[in-house]
């Protein structure tokens, strides 16, 4: 027989520890005590599983327990290793005992326990503690505070927890006729209640709201935007409000101007830009015509000189990343798609996924605000009362100001340092310089650059925005929103008629595009009164047209009976042959 087998002797089950020529020594594991030496005799050797059963326990395997329930396991196994070297000697084991009682201050009845244990089941992970899961009864006093404190307390309303102490004595302890019972709890145990249940989450959401919470008390975890941006090709868009009042060349004050942006995830390289008062699906028609022209070019409509090697941006990102803005979710802008471009829209509240445009305008008015104090710059106290009127202060037009944005976005480009960018290897074997420029040269040429480029037309691009709609050939045309237009070469489809997506500028309706298989085909509007109009404008004209006809409807059929009469009073008097 040997060590650590387990026999069934007399109505008992025993672990087998150590054998000597004539002995044995054993515990008992049904009721443990201290090992002892018995009589060698002939045992059956039983397996494991009888013994867990007998108990109604299995020791635990070591991949189910907790990093700390194996941590104080080892502890308490270190506390018993000595132990274990003079098992079967008595008086030796209880000194031992004795000593670690004395040294870890640890009594001797807990550390014989862990020795029967151990001894018992043989393994490390029975030392481990149990998790106790067992939810903790509440007192009536309890319950009655819980209640209080999610009726009064976790709610829009905002009550102070001294509020919600006294609404729950109101109704949970006085009597028929509102006096306040002698048996209640105090405020302080109300509180320390409070504190002991109270979670963050839960209180922000509860008195403040989901999108108060999701917008400034959520925890702000992971890496953001270069989770999916591993090279340049990713355009974040976004827009702001510039801190900035402007006036028109007549002097009279305009407003605010929207500054909207791409910004690239990977390089954070700005794209393009655009200027504009509305901040609507036109204005990211130009920005987008902004991202594809030359910009050397485009600098020098404004006097400023520009090396191509500062802003060498004219393509499209593969990805466009946008906020749910009521611009980027629009159905005209989604067909922005047709070009190729996949689009990604971020859930609300999330600026962390989109930091990279974020800092982009926190950059760009921090360089010239400092600089226009005291023409039309606003400060933060701008809507506290008595702040100064900064609306007197505006003396800049858009001409003006677009001259400053488009300086800070080169000096943002081509010579702002970027400090913690992850430089990988091959880029520092490249030398490449910590710039946005430098690093979006760098990209292009790298495997994974996604940019689509429109190298003949750069205008096209503000087709693929334009609103959509059927338009119907007919033989008098091809007729769109009631009105008709013509091409020279499609008389066969003026004669074939069928329906046809069409694009169309609500702002002129001189020209209509045909839209089949990606390609844009131009219609020339054929009835001239309307040339250059708004679609609007159109509308009206033929509402009134409209309205004009109606009212002399009535006159017009008056005249026509009076017509038949006359010509039957002349045919009765004529002649009969």
């Amino acid at each position: 027989m040997q060590k650590a087998d387990i026999a069934y002797i007399n109505n008992t089950f025993y672990r087998i520890l150590k054998t000597s020529d004539n002995q044995t020594l054993v515990i008992d594991c049904l009721h443990p005590k201290m090992p002892f030496w018995t009589l060698r005799t002939q045992y059956t050797p039983l397996p494991e599983k009888q013994l867990y059963d007998a108990l109604n326990i299995a020791p635990p395997a070591e991949q189910e327990l907790t990093s700390d329930q194996m941590r104080i396991a080892h502890e308490r196994y270190t506390l018993i290793a000595p132990i274990l070297y003079h098992l079967g000697e008595s008086t030796a084991t209880a000194n031992i005992i004795s000593s670690i009682s004395e040294e870890h201050n640890i009594s001797k009845q807990t550390i014989r326990r862990y020795l029967y244990q151990y001894l018992i089941f043989q393994t490390v992970t029975v030392l481990a503690p149990k998790v106790h899961t067992k939810e903790k009864v509440l007192t009536k006093d309890e319950k009655n505070m819980r209640w209080a404190l999610n009726k009064f307390f976790y709610t829009r309303r905002q009550n102070s927890l001294v509020t919600a102490y006294e609404m729950m004595l109101k109704e949970k302890y006085c009597d028929s006729t509102g006096q306040l019972l002698p048996d209640h709890p105090s405020f302080y145990q109300f509180r320390y209640f409070y504190r002991k249940t109270k979670k963050l989450q839960t209180y922000y959401i509860s008195r403040d709201g989901l999108s108060n919470y999701q917008r400034n008390n959520r925890p702000l975890l992971g890496d953001g935007i270069r989770e999916f941006a591993t090279n340049i090709g990713t355009g974040m868009f976004d827009s702001t409000v510039c801190d900035i009042y402007l006036i028109d060349e007549t002097g009279t004050l305009k407003g605010r101007p929207i500054l909207t942006t791409c910004i690239d995830a990977y390089s954070s390289m700005c794209y393009g830009y655009v200027l504009s008062w509305n901040n609507d699906t036109k204005s990211l028609c130009h920005l987008l015509q902004n991202i594809l022209t030359d910009k050397t070019e485009w600098c020098r409509k404004f006097g400023i000189p520009l090396d191509k090697s500062q802003w060498n941006v004219q393509e499209l990102p593969g990805i466009f990343v946008t906020d749910m803005g009521r611009e980027y979710t629009s159905e005209s802008f989604a067909q922005i798609t047709e070009t190729g471009v996949t689009m990604v829209n971020l859930p609300p509240y999330r600026p962390e996924l989109k930091g990279a445009v974020e800092k982009f305008f926190d950059i760009i008015q921090s360089m010239y605000k400092p600089l226009l104090k005291g023409k039309g710059v606003i400060d933060p106290d701008f809507q506290e009362r008595g702040a100064r009127d900064y609306r007197l202060d505006a003396c800049l037009t858009m001409y003006d100001f677009e001259k400053i944005v488009l300086r800070c976005i080169v000096y943002y480009n081509s010579q702002r340092l970027i400090e913690r960018f992850p430089y990988t290897q091959s880029m520092i074997h490249d030398g490449i310089k910590p710039y946005a420029a430098s690093i979006w040269e760098w990209g292009r040429r790298q495997p994974g650059a996604n940019l689509i480029s429109f190298p003949h037309d750069t205008a096209k691009i503000i087709l693929y925005l334009l609103p959509r709609t059927i338009g119907t050939f007919t033989r008098r045309g091809l007729v769109v929103n009631g009105m008709r237009y013509k091409r020279d070469d499609c008389a066969e489809r003026f004669l074939q008629g069928g329906d046809v997506k069409v694009a169309y500028d609500p702002d002129d309706v001189s020209v209509v595009w045909t839209v089949e298989k990606g390609d844009f085909m131009p219609f020339v509007l054929v009835e001239s009164r309307y040339k250059s109009r708004r679609l609007d404008e159109v509308e009206q004209i033929k509402k009134q047209s409209k309205s004009t006809l109606r009212s002399e409807q009535n006159n017009a059929r008056q005249a026509k009976i009076d017509l038949m009469n006359e010509i039957e009073l002349i045919a009765r008097g004529g002649v009969k042959r």
